[in-house]
């Protein structure tokens, strides 16, 4: 369009009403003001220009210059025989990217909680998505496994005489941990003796290293399990967690100071960045080592970041971590860029999450105030699901009614995360997230259910639908094109990072479906080939609402 950069957006969405059409161009509008001239007159140029024929069977211009596009039914239906017949419903191949996502994080020697939940989830969904539609997607489990915490750990389970024997549970280590800390902060022998464990283990010593890796152990055993139960892809291969880029870091403040990007600054390596200035207003130096040699979280970022690049030769860094690390991670990718490290073509994104919050608007937590466990969250939503499930399935056998409570439990709480805005905080609300109404996973799971019921009742399956599609009703019309905007859809989700909006797009699929069942008779349509047409658009319906499910992560059920 004139006036618009070459880069920009098309101005084109789908209609918010049925008398608009089925897309509207508002972008006239902008335009036409930059330019100082009428809107309408702008738009009447731009149709002078326009050929949709075969596309669309009207076009017109409303209002101040909106231009409304009505969809021509013998496209809508050609579009459909294309999904219908083509893989991953007909989508358009894309460019392969290599793409990096760093997702969940956990830190060793604690517990998951639901802090961890946005990052794994949303990260996880992400990652299922970007390898659907064709790239390769490199997993980063960026756990915490290196730091003071360790030496406190070792120092302590040698003076509890506990470092030769390291079976147990990590809610065992969890409190031994807590038992640490408190010997750290209360005892300076204790913690200088921490303090010296910590330099041999990053000095390679192997008696530190060897109670290191059992640690960690321990922790990624416990967290893989609740992996597992969240059908999350997460495995041990992609753990890079801070260890990994230990032996970089002499080189990369060696390097800093040789490029002029570091500066010693009363016996500490800092790098002072434009755009950043302290409470005096005077430039902020961001530290990559303090006077004692050791090296902060910044400088083992920016190694990371680095190492993604350079080694894992990404083209698309993501990260999944809360809107608290912007700054911060906003610092470590300046540096990057000022060093080298990451050239201009490489994507650096963050993907930042609010909180989930309880009822009272605060972190959500236990009744007795403390943090909330995320395997104790996963078995809550197991036995609340469970209550609901057998109250309307009461016949079901007890293996059947085990899987169904898992897929409907865990799809609920991930559903209840992934459907909000990522930027924003949200509510955790149980009766909400496990209704059968409104904008939930049980919603849509029995919205596919209901559809291979009735392929069940109807004896066919796909391969023998063979009559196209017929755009006869309304009804049929409007979810023909909701199904033909998937692509649109997962193609935002991809760029963006928000699975809220393919939550929205189901949950109105599954909506619009409903209608269309009531209002269009298929098993009783009044002859075969209107019987095929509606089928096909069912089964189309049940197979878009699969994948956009499994691309969540989310499991379907055959029966609700």
């Amino acid at each position: 369009m004139a006036g618009a950069p070459d880069d920009s957006d098309a101005q084109l969405h789908p209609s918010g009403r049925t008398q608009f059409g089925d897309y509207q161009a508002d972008g006239v509008m902008s335009c036409a003001k930059k330019q100082r001239i009428p809107p309408r007159e702008l738009a009447a140029k731009v149709l002078e220009h326009l050929d949709l024929t075969g596309i669309a069977r009207k076009v017109e211009i409303a209002g101040q210059g909106f231009i409304n596009i009505f969809l021509d039914e013998q496209w809508i239906s050609q579009k459909i025989e294309e999904i219908f017949i083509g893989p991953k419903l007909g989508l358009t191949p894309v460019t392969p990217e290599r793409i990096v996502i760093d997702y969940s994080s956990p830190n060793v020697a604690k517990e998951m909680h639901v802090g961890h939940l946005r990052s794994t989830i949303i990260g996880d969904a992400m990652a299922r998505t970007l390898s659907f539609l064709g790239h390769h997607v490199i997993r980063a489990n960026h756990i915490g496994d290196w730091g003071t915490q360790f030496g406190m750990l070792i120092a302590y389970l040698e003076k509890i005489q506990h470092h030769h024997d390291l079976e147990m549970a990590l809610s065992d280590l969890e409190n031994i941990y807590r038992e640490a800390k408190k010997h750290y902060d209360a005892d300076e022998i204790f913690a200088q003796r921490a303090r010296d464990y910590v330099v041999k283990l990053q000095s390679g010593d192997p008696y530190c290293r060897e109670i290191w890796q059992k640690l960690v152990d321990i922790t990624m055993t416990q967290n893989h399990l609740s992996y597992e139960r969240l059908k999350v892809t997460l495995t041990p291969e992609d753990m890079m967690g801070e260890s990994l880029y230990n032996d970089m870091l002499p080189n990369i403040v060696e390097d800093l100071i040789a490029k002029g990007v570091a500066v010693k600054d009363q016996g500490s390596m800092l790098v002072f960045l434009e755009g950043y200035q302290n409470k005096m207003g005077k430039p902020m130096g961001v530290v990559i080592q303090k006077k004692d040699k050791g090296y902060l979280y910044v400088t083992t970022d920016i190694a990371c970041v680095k190492y993604r690049c350079e080694i894992l030769k990404a083209d698309r860094i993501l990260y999944y971590i809360d809107s608290r690390q912007n700054q911060h991670l906003a610092q470590v990718w300046a540096i990057a860029r000022l060093a080298g490290y990451v050239p201009e073509s490489v994507a650096l994104e963050h993907h930042m999450f609010g909180m989930m919050l309880g009822k009272d608007g605060k972190p959500f937590k236990t009744r007795t105030g403390g943090t909330v466990k995320l395997s104790d969250l996963l078995d809550e939503a197991v036995e609340r699901a469970g209550k609901l499930i057998r109250e309307k399935n009461p016949d079901l056998n007890e293996a059947d009614f085990n899987n169904l409570i898992q897929s409907v439990a865990i799809g609920a709480v991930k559903y209840a995360d992934l459907s909000k805005n990522r930027t924003t905080n949200y509510i955790f609300d149980w009766d909400r997230m496990l209704s059968f109404e409104g904008n939930t996973a049980p919603y849509i799971q029995y919205a596919y259910s209901r559809v291979t019921s009735l392929f069940k009742k109807s004896g066919l399956d796909e391969k023998k639908i063979i009559s196209p599609v017929l755009i006869q009703e309304e009804k049929e019309r409007s979810l023909a094109i909701r199904l033909l905007q998937f692509e649109e859809m997962i193609s935002t989700m991809a760029r963006d990072g928000t699975p809220h909006l393919m939550c929205s797009y189901l949950y109105d699929l599954a909506t619009q479906f409903s209608t269309f069942y009531e209002s269009c008779p298929m098993l009783n349509a009044k002859n075969k080939q209107i019987r095929q047409s509606r089928l096909k658009l069912a089964w189309l319906t049940a197979k878009t609402l699969k994948l956009g499910l499994e691309n969540l992560g989310i499991e379907t059920v055959e029966r609700m």
